[in-house]
């Protein structure tokens, strides 16, 4: 049986549940970071292959917002984004240290690992507004359709969160270096991809959603909730 709560009312406890959704989102995000430094083309159009990856961190931020409440998946998008910080910390140091004489990777390593200022302040600051909007948006839409109509809180929420964070991540990223023509084809064609992903993937959010609550006895409805993205606790 599945109860149905306001926000705040679901206790402290963190189920195995919990956790693995929480682990499969920040593994999504991390790798997405890394391997995005390869650019792929197929049929044309090129895209960064974190594409691959990243709109499985917005599929499980749905889950958790819309099985757990808003001020669940405020907590994992911080915990992302100070594992992502880690990450990044560990692999400046790696490249720091003098390599080995007989090594001959250095220039591949800080190649593919290496990240720019300008990059990394892109990258973080397009993650916490897009999924602190993608959340942000399905909590409202949950109780605005009383919790009917999954999909379009799904996709609603994926077309403003993934909307927001490639506007922001091409603006800051490469403004100045491309022309404003390529900016807006990169920006929308990156906003399409992920939007589509999402859709295709709605019935695999339906199953996973409804398992979680049956598994859980939990259905979260944010009507008394802080929605502060600085506030983690309750």
């Amino acid at each position: 049986m599945v109860k149905q709560t306001n926000a705040g009312q679901g206790g402290e406890q963190y189920s195995l549940w919990f956790v693995i959704i929480t682990a499969v989102f920040v593994t999504s995000l991390i790798t997405a970071n890394i391997i995005a430094v390869k650019l792929a083309e197929v049929g044309g159009v090129v895209f960064p292959a974190g594409v691959v990856i990243f709109p499985v961190s917005y599929i499980f931020g749905d889950v958790l917002t819309e099985v757990y409440g808003y001020g669940r998946a405020r907590r994992v998008i911080w915990l992302g984004f100070l594992c992502n910080l880690l990450v990044v910390l560990a692999i400046a140091l790696a490249q720091a240290l003098p390599p080995a004489g007989f090594w001959q990777g250095q220039p591949a390593f800080e190649q593919i690992l290496g990240y720019t200022p300008r990059l990394l302040l892109a990258s973080f600051l397009a993650y916490l507004v897009g999924e602190f909007a993608n959340s942000f948006v399905l909590a409202r839409l949950k109780v605005l359709t009383e919790g009917r109509w999954l999909w379009i809180r799904t996709i609603g929420s994926t077309v403003v969160g993934e909307g927001l964070d490639s506007l922001i991540f091409i603006l800051v990223a490469f403004t100045g270096n491309i022309p404003a023509a390529g900016l807006a084809s990169a920006v929308v064609t990156q906003w399409l991809m992920k939007t589509v992903y999402e859709a295709v993937a709605t019935p695999l959010t339906y199953l996973v959603v409804n398992f979680l609550k049956r598994q859980e006895g939990l259905d979260v409805f944010d009507r008394q909730t802080d929605f502060n993205p600085l506030k983690v606790t309750e």
